[in-house]
């Protein structure tokens, strides 16, 4: 979860993830902070996010970003 955290302070450094208890709805992600968010993880891991995954439930906190990069095959 650490390189999860990294990767969001990285794209959003004005924000401190932990003091959120959903992204989405706190604002602190747009979709085009996910779609960079999606690449950067296809990329470190290895994995390619299926289209069907790119859903808002999936970007609401550290847990589910590590869900669906589990899902797409890679190790968080």
């Amino acid at each position: 979860m650490s390189e999860i955290k990294a990767i969001l302070s990285e794209l959003r450094p004005e924000f401190n993830f932990d003091d959120s208890s959903n992204f989405i709805e706190d604002g602190y992600l747009d979709s085009f902070d996910i779609i960079s968010l999606i690449s950067t993880i296809e990329e470190k891991y290895g994995v390619v996010v299926d289209g069907l995954d790119i859903v808002p439930e999936n970007f609401i906190s550290y847990e589910a970003i590590e869900n669906l990069i589990k899902k797409s095959g890679g190790n968080a």
